[in-house]
């Protein structure tokens, strides 16, 4: 079994909380994305993502909606990510949902954090088996 040690960068939110940030290579580009155990499926933003990916990696599902980010009225769209980066873990044709999360964002920026491409969520925990460290914020993840 190999292990992958990530280091996790931990963001505090103003009284509201904290985050902990991963760093992700998404389309050879390298972007923090929260790590969020509660996102059943990683997910990453439309507009970064557009601007990134081909236009016919982006699928649009009709007559589909988003379950979670607190609506069912929105759009649901998936990217094939040919890679997928985290640290030397290489995910090869991932398929992600991507939605605006101009509001994630913006809040993001209203703090002064860094920019985020989205979430790595338990999808991506499970299959890999993600330990979380905050003692020393690190992430293991491990594949047979």
């Amino acid at each position: 079994m190999t292990q992958y040690y990530l280091p996790l960068q931990v963001v505090d939110l103003q009284g509201d909380g904290f985050h902990l940030l991963v760093e992700v290579v998404v389309f050879g580009q390298n972007f923090k994305a929260v790590l969020d155990t509660g996102a059943s499926k990683s997910a990453f933003d439309m507009d970064i993502i557009s601007g990134l990916a081909p236009q016919d990696q982006i699928i649009h599902i009709p007559d589909q909606h988003a379950i979670g980010l607190g609506t069912t009225t929105m759009e649901r769209y998936f990217v094939n990510c040919p890679e997928l980066k985290l640290g030397d873990l290489m995910i090869e044709n991932y398929e992600a949902p991507v939605f605006d999360l101009s509001a994630i964002k913006f809040a993001y920026e209203k703090l002064d954090l860094p920019l985020v491409i989205g979430v790595i969520g338990g999808d991506i925990l499970m299959q890999f088996n993600g330990i979380i460290d905050y003692q020393n914020l690190s992430l293991t993840l491990s594949k047979n």
